[in-house]
């Protein structure tokens, strides 16, 4: 049986870890290389850095960041942010990292999701998602996208009727949650995984920070409509709402932030508890 994975992230801003809500609203958390020092010593399966500036100024930090995290800890790396060409991954994976994470740069040319997957192999491509529920609709609202008419993309986007009709949608966002898109994010996924994808981290902007749960009809619709793994991120205030994410959303890893940076719990103790109910992990 395989193991649930529990990853604590990273939000990296100008060399130091910050932690916001719903995107916004950003306080400092420390160091990165002491925090993931900290995870590794606790025991998590896994480490994400995402750089939330993502500039190309900001992109000598990050890579700094990776090495000096990389020498002291032994667990696998993700980054992600600001991804915008091969050459990106390549710095990234010689700096230390053994994934990298991509969102903005796969909406706007889903090409690159395959040329990256032949390059470096699917394993260490993760595509990003950043969902959104679907509330209301501007009729005359265009895809910002130069692919949006192409024939073979077409069922991707959410129409006016479907968003009316069926409120169990969530729509794309890129730019760190700034910009809608108008695709339909499981179907998103799904093109995604086609095109090479290894891996999805699915970050509810709703529940983002919010402390009250990840969005588990969320996770459990891109879970059920992809074979390869999805990390439940946005929304965990307690264990419980690790352990749904695992049982209820279905997903295979599980995403947390500020319960971790902030002491609240230790990934011990979230094994522990996972491991009480039943749920497999590695300690």
């Amino acid at each position: 049986m395989l193991t649930k994975r529990i990853i604590p992230c990273l939000d990296v801003k100008a060399g130091r870890v910050v932690k916001g809500v719903s995107f916004v609203n950003l306080i400092d958390a420390g160091d990165p290389v002491e925090n993931a020092k900290f995870y590794d010593e606790q025991g998590a399966d896994e480490l994400t850095f995402l750089d939330i500036t993502a500039s190309h100024e900001q992109r000598g930090i990050i890579l700094d960041v990776v090495r000096r995290t990389a020498e002291q800890v032994f667990m696998p790396l993700t980054v992600g942010g600001g991804i915008k060409n091969l050459d990106d991954i390549r710095s990234l994976l010689l700096a230390g990292a053994d994934k990298v994470s991509i969102n903005t740069t796969a909406v706007h040319d889903p090409e690159f999701i395959k040329a990256a997957s032949r390059r470096f192999g699917s394993q260490c491509i993760v595509v990003a998602i950043d969902a959104k529920r679907v509330v209301a609709h501007d009729p005359d609202f265009k895809p910002p996208l130069t692919w949006a008419d192409a024939p073979q993309y077409r069922h991707l986007f959410l129409d006016v009727g479907a968003r009316h009709a069926l409120p169990l949608r969530w729509e794309v966002y890129t730019h760190g949650g700034r910009k809608p898109m108008g695709i339909d994010a499981v179907k998103w996924a799904k093109m995604m995984e086609e095109y090479g994808a290894g891996e999805f981290m699915l970050t509810s902007m709703n529940q983002d920070g919010q402390k009250t749960g990840y969005d588990l009809e969320l996770t459990s619709a891109v879970a059920e409509a992809v074979t390869v793994p999805v990390i439940a991120s946005g929304g965990v205030g307690n264990l419980a709402h690790i352990y749904d994410g695992f049982t209820k959303g279905k997903a295979d890893a599980a995403l947390a932030a500020s319960i971790f940076h902030f002491r609240e719990y230790t990934i011990r103790q979230a094994k522990e508890y996972l491991k009480e109910r039943g749920v497999a992990v590695r300690l």
